[in-house]
């Protein structure tokens, strides 16, 4: 996609920040579709989704969410826990006068929607999330549980326990980080010791192919050598608060769900979903993580022939 064919944003005031927002189809109105990106993105992953949901008939809304993008950055840590940003999906809900909407996460987009439907079930109609299915929040927070079964070095940990190392690497080496992050049909390979996305941020030579344009890749490249990294780190930082916020609610989301993986995705799929989301549906994309950039037609029908399924019961 041509970078200039993507909406123009518009910034609205929620929650105590701006977001910048991407929308279209507001000639489709009460029928709103939220989606929301992961790291390291930006609204602008969305881009081969927009046109064909607008065409669907949808009101298509797509935030750069807080530390992305033109929208707000607090340098407060906590102000990036999962209060604050599912309170911004809330306020943008409120902002349009929509009592509810579908919402659409990818990657930390995910784990936003899933704490969203948890926090405020009120709002979310429909779930459908790629890549990351639901977290069970288990006996230990979770990046605790992480260093203690993957190690320091695992890049969740890594983040928290020293935190600004891994930000200055990557504003250091914004392209070279991001040009290597987005590749699609990369070789299997052994884990090697160290920081892996130290590692990736300083190589030299990608693996795989390239999963965008050159102009598209420009879009992101250009973002983060504005903003920096540290806003979007932030959400990781804030894994063990998030732990300690859900505990006290209904860990059961009802709402009709979509789960979408990539079957080459390094994230695992859940074994224990459905104990937690019943009313769930999976779908399964031969492609990598960044699944609705990989595989943009296959996502699109995927998701429109479940809503069309949904709305027709």
């Amino acid at each position: 996609m041509n970078p200039s064919d993507f909406p123009r944003p518009i910034r609205i005031p929620v929650n105590g920040v701006e977001l910048e927002v991407f929308e279209a189809g507001r000639h489709n109105p009460g029928k709103p579709i939220v989606l929301c990106h992961g790291w390291p993105e930006l609204a602008y992953s969305w881009r081969h989704q927009v046109p064909a949901f607008v065409a669907a008939g949808y009101h298509v809304i797509v935030p750069n969410q807080r530390g992305y993008g033109n929208s707000s950055r607090p340098t407060e840590i906590t102000d990036y826990d999962i209060e604050h940003l599912s309170g911004d999906l809330v306020a943008l809900l409120d902002h349009y006068e929509y009592d509810d909407a579908t919402f659409v996460g990818h990657d930390w987009g995910a784990f936003v929607v899933w704490g969203l439907t948890l926090l405020h079930p009120n709002r979310v109609n429909k779930v459908i999330n790629l890549s990351l299915p639901y977290q069970e929040r288990g006996e230990k927070p979770w990046i605790e549980f992480m260093e203690a079964v993957l190690g320091g070095d695992f890049y969740f940990v890594h983040f928290n326990r020293q935190p600004g190392v891994a930000d200055a690497v990557f504003e250091d080496n914004t392209f070279r980080f991001l040009r290597n992050m987005y590749r699609k049909n990369e070789p299997l390979r052994e884990p090697q010791p160290g920081m892996a996305l130290i590692d990736l941020a300083r190589a030299e030579t990608p693996l795989g192919e390239p999963l965008m344009s050159d102009s598209e890749l420009a879009v992101f490249v250009s973002a983060f050598e504005s903003t920096g990294f540290t806003g979007s780190i932030n959400w990781y930082r804030n894994l063990d608060r998030n732990w300690h916020l859900l505990a006290d609610v209904n860990p059961i989301i009802q709402q009709p769900t979509l789960m979408i993986y990539g079957d080459r995705d390094a994230i695992a799929k859940s074994e224990k979903l459905t104990e937690f989301v019943p009313n769930v549906e999976v779908v399964n994309l031969d492609c990598g993580h960044w699944i609705q950039q990989e595989r943009p037609h296959e996502t699109n029908q995927a998701i429109l022939n479940w809503l069309e399924r949904q709305d027709a019961t």
